[in-house]
């Protein structure tokens, strides 16, 4: 565990390599799971507010879903997350050529809304724990994301390089860059 300001990160992320396969995991993260992608309130809202830019690049079965329970849900952790479609994919999830991709990133990559996604899906394979004294940031291992796992050892990527992007929007530079000097201190550590 490496410990930057209130954050107390778990070593994984510096240590184990990751880059999403999509052609061989088929975006089975917006897929499987037991609930929706975890929402900040302030996310739902966004999503509330953008959701007519979204709705075009949503699958009916999607738009009926929100239309049923709305962009957001406590599911039974008691965490807000957004609704499932029949119990397994996200509301928000289309796929293209087989593999599951998001509306709202759809739309984001189509300059249409300002909302790139859910930071909880931005940031996967990381999870996050608010707790009262301190933020707990996680590498979460689960089977569907083993083409990555061997994706990211081929090509020497580790977790939060492949999340840079997602952990300065999240944590700003400033903490990606302590990442990096922890990375290396780490690795200066481990090979001597």
């Amino acid at each position: 565990m490496i410990e930057i300001d209130n954050k107390v990160v778990s070593s994984e992320i510096l240590e184990q390599r990751f880059c999403c396969d999509l052609p061989r995991c088929l975006g089975m993260c917006c897929v499987h799971g037991d609930s929706g992608a975890p929402l900040t309130p302030s996310e739902a809202l966004t999503i509330e507010q953008i959701l007519d830019k979204v709705k075009p690049y949503m699958r009916a079965e999607g738009i009926s879903t929100i239309k049923e329970q709305g962009v957001a849900l406590t599911d039974s952790d008691g965490d807000l997350v957004t609704p499932l479609i029949d119990g397994k994919e996200c509301a928000f999830t289309v796929f293209e050529n087989g593999i599951a991709t998001c509306a709202i990133e759809k739309a984001w990559n189509e300059s249409k809304v300002d909302f790139r996604k859910p930071i909880s899906c931005h940031l996967y394979p990381i999870r996050v724990k608010e707790y009262s004294t301190f933020t707990a940031i996680n590498y979460h291992q689960w089977d569907v994301c083993a083409p990555a796992c061997e994706l990211g050892e081929q090509i020497d990527l580790p977790v939060y390089r492949f999340l840079k992007d997602a952990i300065i929007r999240a944590y700003g530079q400033d903490f990606y860059n302590q990442l990096e000097d922890a990375a290396k201190l780490l690795s200066l550590r481990t090979n001597s």
